[in-house]
Protein backbone atom coordinates (compact mmCIF):
# COMPACT_ATOMS: atom_id res chain seq x y z
CA UNK A 1 0.00 0.00 0.00
CA UNK A 2 1.42 3.29 -0.76
CA UNK A 3 1.88 5.95 1.31
CA UNK A 4 0.25 9.55 1.28
CA UNK A 5 1.85 12.90 0.82
CA UNK A 6 0.54 16.16 2.64
CA UNK A 7 2.52 19.20 1.64
CA UNK A 8 2.47 22.17 4.66
CA UNK A 9 3.04 25.54 3.16
CA UNK A 10 3.26 28.54 6.19
CA UNK A 11 2.83 31.25 5.23
CA UNK A 12 3.13 35.41 6.33
CA UNK A 13 3.25 38.05 3.76
CA UNK A 14 5.44 36.06 0.97
CA UNK A 15 3.13 37.24 -2.09
CA UNK A 16 5.95 37.36 -4.49
CA UNK A 17 6.78 33.50 -4.24
CA UNK A 18 4.13 31.87 -2.96
CA UNK A 19 2.96 30.93 -6.65
CA UNK A 20 5.99 30.07 -7.54
CA UNK A 21 6.45 28.04 -4.23
CA UNK A 22 2.86 26.11 -4.76
CA UNK A 23 3.43 25.46 -8.58
CA UNK A 24 6.97 23.63 -7.83
CA UNK A 25 4.71 21.71 -5.60
CA UNK A 26 1.99 20.73 -8.48
CA UNK A 27 4.42 19.89 -10.77
CA UNK A 28 6.32 17.71 -9.07
CA UNK A 29 7.06 13.69 -10.30
CA UNK A 30 5.45 12.25 -7.79
CA UNK A 31 2.66 15.04 -6.83
CA UNK A 32 1.32 15.26 -3.12
CA UNK A 33 -1.84 14.05 -2.11
CA UNK A 34 -3.50 17.31 -0.53
CA UNK A 35 -1.05 20.61 -0.60
CA UNK A 36 -2.14 22.80 2.69
CA UNK A 37 -1.08 26.78 2.46
CA UNK A 38 -1.48 28.07 6.22
CA UNK A 39 -1.74 31.57 5.87
CA UNK A 40 -0.23 33.57 9.25
CA UNK A 41 -1.96 36.69 9.38
CA UNK A 42 -0.78 38.38 6.15
CA UNK A 43 -1.69 41.74 5.03
CA UNK A 44 -0.60 41.24 1.77
CA UNK A 45 -2.49 39.47 -1.37
CA UNK A 46 -1.00 36.48 -0.44
CA UNK A 47 -4.55 34.48 0.66
CA UNK A 48 -5.81 35.41 -2.62
CA UNK A 49 -2.64 33.86 -4.60
CA UNK A 50 -3.49 30.59 -2.89
CA UNK A 51 -7.12 30.75 -3.76
CA UNK A 52 -6.45 30.79 -7.35
CA UNK A 53 -4.57 27.56 -7.20
CA UNK A 54 -5.60 24.20 -6.16
CA UNK A 55 -4.17 23.70 -2.46
CA UNK A 56 -6.23 24.09 0.67
CA UNK A 57 -6.22 27.30 2.55
CA UNK A 58 -6.03 27.75 6.05
CA UNK A 59 -6.26 31.12 7.54
CA UNK A 60 -4.78 32.00 10.70
CA UNK A 61 -6.24 35.04 13.11
CA UNK A 62 -3.44 37.40 13.72
CA UNK A 63 0.15 36.11 13.11
CA UNK A 64 1.30 33.54 15.39
CA UNK A 65 4.34 32.56 13.70
CA UNK A 66 5.77 29.86 11.94
CA UNK A 67 5.63 27.65 14.54
CA UNK A 68 1.98 28.25 14.67
CA UNK A 69 1.06 27.80 11.27
CA UNK A 70 3.21 24.37 10.99
CA UNK A 71 0.98 22.91 13.73
CA UNK A 72 -2.49 24.18 12.29
CA UNK A 73 -1.15 22.40 9.00
CA UNK A 74 -0.49 19.34 10.71
CA UNK A 75 -4.08 19.24 12.35
CA UNK A 76 -5.81 19.80 8.94
CA UNK A 77 -3.70 17.69 6.83
CA UNK A 78 -4.27 13.39 6.68
CA UNK A 79 -1.04 11.90 4.52
CA UNK A 80 1.17 9.11 6.19
CA UNK A 81 4.08 11.58 5.35
CA UNK A 82 4.12 15.64 5.96
CA UNK A 83 6.22 17.39 3.68
CA UNK A 84 6.91 20.98 5.41
CA UNK A 85 7.91 23.67 2.64
CA UNK A 86 8.25 27.14 3.03
CA UNK A 87 6.35 29.66 0.89
CA UNK A 88 9.75 31.80 -0.07
CA UNK A 89 11.11 28.61 -1.91
CA UNK A 90 10.19 26.57 -4.81
CA UNK A 91 10.93 22.32 -4.77
CA UNK A 92 13.13 20.93 -8.04
CA UNK A 93 10.83 18.74 -9.52
CA UNK A 94 11.89 15.43 -7.77
CA UNK A 95 12.47 16.44 -4.22
CA UNK A 96 9.39 14.85 -2.90
CA UNK A 97 10.08 11.26 -5.01
CA UNK A 98 13.06 11.51 -3.72
CA UNK A 99 12.43 12.19 0.00
CA UNK A 100 10.08 9.37 0.17
CA UNK A 101 12.62 6.83 -1.35
CA UNK A 102 14.82 8.06 1.09
CA UNK A 103 12.58 7.05 3.64
CA UNK A 104 11.33 3.78 2.15
CA UNK A 105 14.48 3.02 2.28
CA UNK A 106 15.47 2.82 5.87
CA UNK A 107 15.61 -0.81 7.65
CA UNK A 108 11.96 -1.55 9.73
CA UNK A 109 14.48 -3.20 12.19
CA UNK A 110 16.66 -0.48 12.30
CA UNK A 111 17.57 0.47 16.34
CA UNK A 112 16.83 3.93 15.97
CA UNK A 113 14.25 4.18 13.03
CA UNK A 114 14.63 7.79 10.44
CA UNK A 115 12.26 10.49 11.57
CA UNK A 116 13.37 13.26 9.23
CA UNK A 117 14.43 13.69 5.57
CA UNK A 118 15.53 17.66 4.63
CA UNK A 119 17.29 19.34 1.57
CA UNK A 120 19.69 21.79 1.08
CA UNK A 121 19.16 25.14 -0.90
CA UNK A 122 19.94 25.62 -4.69
CA UNK A 123 23.03 28.00 -5.36
CA UNK A 124 21.03 29.98 -7.30
CA UNK A 125 18.34 31.90 -5.99
CA UNK A 126 14.16 31.78 -6.98
CA UNK A 127 14.35 35.30 -7.61
CA UNK A 128 17.70 37.14 -8.33
CA UNK A 129 17.31 40.25 -6.59
CA UNK A 130 21.47 40.80 -7.22
CA UNK A 131 24.39 40.19 -5.09
CA UNK A 132 23.70 40.02 -1.36
CA UNK A 133 21.39 37.26 -2.15
CA UNK A 134 23.46 35.26 -4.51
CA UNK A 135 25.87 35.90 -1.09
CA UNK A 136 23.36 34.33 0.87
CA UNK A 137 22.43 31.31 -1.51
CA UNK A 138 26.01 30.59 -2.17
CA UNK A 139 26.90 30.07 1.51
CA UNK A 140 23.64 28.22 2.36
CA UNK A 141 24.10 25.94 -0.31
CA UNK A 142 27.51 25.50 0.63
CA UNK A 143 27.52 24.38 3.86
CA UNK A 144 24.39 22.46 4.08
CA UNK A 145 26.29 20.48 1.49
CA UNK A 146 29.38 19.85 2.76
CA UNK A 147 27.19 18.69 5.98
CA UNK A 148 24.93 16.24 3.84
CA UNK A 149 24.59 12.96 5.60
CA UNK A 150 22.88 11.77 8.72
CA UNK A 151 23.48 15.08 11.43
CA UNK A 152 21.39 15.94 14.24
CA UNK A 153 19.97 19.19 13.00
CA UNK A 154 16.32 19.37 11.40
CA UNK A 155 15.56 21.93 9.03
CA UNK A 156 12.15 21.99 8.25
CA UNK A 157 12.30 24.33 5.33
CA UNK A 158 11.70 21.61 3.27
CA UNK A 159 11.78 18.60 5.11
CA UNK A 160 9.79 15.41 5.26
CA UNK A 161 8.39 13.76 8.45
CA UNK A 162 6.14 11.04 9.24
CA UNK A 163 3.08 11.21 10.69
CA UNK A 164 4.16 8.63 13.82
CA UNK A 165 7.02 10.59 14.21
CA UNK A 166 5.24 13.52 14.50
CA UNK A 167 2.64 12.40 16.72
CA UNK A 168 5.93 10.70 19.04
CA UNK A 169 7.83 14.25 18.99
CA UNK A 170 4.72 16.40 19.83
CA UNK A 171 3.80 20.13 17.88
CA UNK A 172 6.49 22.83 17.38
CA UNK A 173 6.58 25.49 20.58
CA UNK A 174 5.02 28.28 19.61
CA UNK A 175 6.52 30.67 21.75
CA UNK A 176 9.71 30.77 19.33
CA UNK A 177 9.52 32.59 16.28
CA UNK A 178 13.20 32.15 15.88
CA UNK A 179 15.04 28.79 16.33
CA UNK A 180 12.28 27.06 16.44
CA UNK A 181 13.94 24.08 13.97
CA UNK A 182 16.69 24.37 16.74
CA UNK A 183 14.48 23.47 19.48
CA UNK A 184 12.50 20.74 17.42
CA UNK A 185 15.94 19.06 16.58
CA UNK A 186 16.36 19.01 20.28
CA UNK A 187 13.69 16.70 21.03
CA UNK A 188 13.94 14.57 17.67
CA UNK A 189 17.69 14.01 17.75
CA UNK A 190 17.56 11.58 20.58
CA UNK A 191 14.38 9.31 19.29
CA UNK A 192 14.89 9.37 15.91
CA UNK A 193 17.47 9.80 13.18
CA UNK A 194 17.54 12.72 11.04
CA UNK A 195 19.09 12.76 7.00
CA UNK A 196 20.33 16.04 5.18
CA UNK A 197 20.20 15.25 1.74
CA UNK A 198 20.99 16.87 -1.58
CA UNK A 199 18.45 14.95 -3.33
CA UNK A 200 15.91 17.04 -1.95
CA UNK A 201 16.50 20.67 -3.37
CA UNK A 202 15.11 23.63 -3.07
CA UNK A 203 15.53 27.48 -4.95
CA UNK A 204 14.81 29.93 -2.19
CA UNK A 205 14.45 33.52 -2.49
CA UNK A 206 16.99 35.19 0.13
CA UNK A 207 17.12 38.44 1.60
CA UNK A 208 18.34 40.71 -1.39
CA UNK A 209 19.67 44.25 1.18
CA UNK A 210 22.66 44.18 3.24
CA UNK A 211 20.86 46.36 6.26
CA UNK A 212 17.99 43.28 6.65
CA UNK A 213 20.71 40.92 6.46
CA UNK A 214 22.99 42.01 9.35
CA UNK A 215 19.65 42.62 11.28
CA UNK A 216 18.59 39.28 10.91
CA UNK A 217 21.94 38.39 11.79
CA UNK A 218 22.44 39.51 14.73
CA UNK A 219 18.55 39.07 16.26
CA UNK A 220 19.24 35.18 15.37
CA UNK A 221 22.82 35.04 17.08
CA UNK A 222 21.42 35.92 20.00
CA UNK A 223 20.58 32.94 20.51
CA UNK A 224 23.86 31.01 19.71
CA UNK A 225 24.79 31.13 23.65
CA UNK A 226 22.50 28.81 25.00
CA UNK A 227 22.28 27.20 22.02
CA UNK A 228 26.05 26.18 21.77
CA UNK A 229 25.22 25.38 25.87
CA UNK A 230 22.53 23.01 25.03
CA UNK A 231 24.56 21.26 22.06
CA UNK A 232 26.87 19.71 24.96
CA UNK A 233 23.35 17.04 25.74
CA UNK A 234 23.27 13.96 24.16
CA UNK A 235 20.68 14.36 20.85
CA UNK A 236 20.87 17.87 20.80
CA UNK A 237 21.43 20.01 17.46
CA UNK A 238 25.34 20.29 16.42
CA UNK A 239 24.77 21.66 12.51
CA UNK A 240 27.31 25.14 11.85
CA UNK A 241 27.06 27.22 9.53
CA UNK A 242 30.09 29.53 10.18
CA UNK A 243 33.48 27.31 10.30
CA UNK A 244 34.98 28.23 13.92
CA UNK A 245 38.69 28.94 12.85
CA UNK A 246 37.07 31.66 11.02
CA UNK A 247 34.90 32.97 14.05
CA UNK A 248 37.70 32.83 16.01
CA UNK A 249 40.21 34.64 13.67
CA UNK A 250 37.43 37.50 13.27
CA UNK A 251 37.13 37.66 17.13
CA UNK A 252 40.83 37.71 18.00
CA UNK A 253 41.28 40.87 14.81
CA UNK A 254 38.96 42.73 16.72
CA UNK A 255 40.35 42.13 20.02
CA UNK A 256 43.42 43.05 19.27
CA UNK A 257 42.88 46.35 17.17
CA UNK A 258 43.33 48.14 20.55
CA UNK A 259 47.08 47.60 20.40
CA UNK A 260 47.11 49.87 17.11
CA UNK A 261 46.93 52.54 19.69
CA UNK A 262 50.07 51.60 21.54
CA UNK A 263 52.20 50.73 18.57
CA UNK A 264 51.07 50.49 14.94
CA UNK A 265 53.33 48.03 13.61
CA UNK A 266 50.63 45.97 15.83
CA UNK A 267 48.24 46.59 12.65
CA UNK A 268 49.67 43.59 11.17
CA UNK A 269 48.50 41.36 13.34
CA UNK A 270 44.92 42.06 12.97
CA UNK A 271 45.38 42.19 9.65
CA UNK A 272 47.12 38.39 9.58
CA UNK A 273 44.12 37.39 11.65
CA UNK A 274 41.65 38.48 8.99
CA UNK A 275 43.77 36.54 6.42
CA UNK A 276 43.56 33.62 8.43
CA UNK A 277 39.52 34.16 8.15
CA UNK A 278 39.22 34.48 4.57
CA UNK A 279 41.54 31.67 4.17
CA UNK A 280 39.39 29.40 7.10
CA UNK A 281 37.27 27.67 4.44
CA UNK A 282 39.04 26.85 1.03
CA UNK A 283 36.52 25.28 -0.54
CA UNK A 284 33.93 27.44 0.44
CA UNK A 285 36.52 30.32 -1.68
CA UNK A 286 36.85 28.03 -4.68
CA UNK A 287 32.86 27.24 -4.90
CA UNK A 288 32.18 30.71 -5.40
CA UNK A 289 34.86 31.77 -7.35
CA UNK A 290 33.97 29.08 -9.98
CA UNK A 291 30.36 29.73 -9.21
CA UNK A 292 30.71 33.60 -9.97
CA UNK A 293 34.13 34.86 -10.41
CA UNK A 294 37.20 35.84 -8.39
CA UNK A 295 35.76 39.45 -8.61
CA UNK A 296 32.62 38.37 -6.61
CA UNK A 297 34.64 36.40 -4.23
CA UNK A 298 36.32 39.84 -2.75
CA UNK A 299 32.55 41.14 -2.55
CA UNK A 300 31.81 37.76 -0.97
CA UNK A 301 34.39 37.76 2.02
CA UNK A 302 33.87 41.64 2.63
CA UNK A 303 30.02 40.75 3.30
CA UNK A 304 30.79 37.05 5.08
CA UNK A 305 33.51 39.47 7.55
CA UNK A 306 30.74 41.91 8.07
CA UNK A 307 28.05 38.70 9.20
CA UNK A 308 30.92 37.47 11.57
CA UNK A 309 31.48 40.95 13.16
CA UNK A 310 27.48 40.71 13.66
CA UNK A 311 27.14 37.38 14.79
CA UNK A 312 29.65 38.07 17.35
CA UNK A 313 28.06 41.06 18.29
CA UNK A 314 24.49 39.73 18.89
CA UNK A 315 26.29 36.34 20.62
CA UNK A 316 27.95 38.99 23.16
CA UNK A 317 24.03 40.97 23.82
CA UNK A 318 22.67 37.17 23.95
CA UNK A 319 25.45 35.78 26.03
CA UNK A 320 25.28 39.12 28.87
CA UNK A 321 21.54 38.38 28.94
CA UNK A 322 22.01 34.83 29.47
CA UNK A 323 24.31 35.17 32.22
CA UNK A 324 21.78 38.10 33.51
CA UNK A 325 18.94 36.25 33.52
CA UNK A 326 21.11 32.92 34.81
CA UNK A 327 22.82 34.75 37.92
CA UNK A 328 19.46 36.96 38.65
CA UNK A 329 17.86 36.41 42.38
CA UNK A 330 14.62 34.36 42.55
CA UNK A 331 12.32 37.12 44.02
CA UNK A 332 9.77 34.94 46.23
CA UNK A 333 6.16 36.08 46.33
CA UNK A 334 4.54 36.87 50.05
CA UNK A 335 1.33 37.16 51.11
CA UNK A 336 -0.35 38.52 54.30
CA UNK A 337 -2.65 35.74 54.93
CA UNK A 338 -0.44 32.72 54.89
CA UNK A 339 3.38 32.02 54.65
CA UNK A 340 4.83 31.27 51.02
CA UNK A 341 5.65 27.71 50.23
CA UNK A 342 8.64 26.59 48.76
CA UNK A 343 8.21 25.36 44.90
CA UNK A 344 9.75 22.70 42.50
CA UNK A 345 10.89 25.81 40.54
CA UNK A 346 12.38 27.81 43.31
CA UNK A 347 16.36 28.02 43.92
Amino acid sequence: MSVTVSVVIPNHNYEKTLALCIRSVLEQTRRPDEVIVVDDGSTDSSRDIARRLPCTLIELPGNRGVSAARNAGIAASSGDIVFFLDSDEALAPDAIANALELLAADRPDADVPLGCVHGIIAPEPLIDDGPVEWYRVLHAYWWRRRAVGEVRTAFFAQAAVPRTVLDDVGPFDERLRDSEDLEYSDRLAPRFRILLTDRVVARHDEVDRLGPLLAEQFRRSQLLVPTVLAARRPGSASLTANRPLGVAAVAAAVATLPLVTVAPVAALLPVALLAVFAAADPGLCRFVARHRGVRFLGYFLAVHLLVHLVLLAGAAVGGARWLTRRHRPAVRPRSRLVPSTPSGDGP
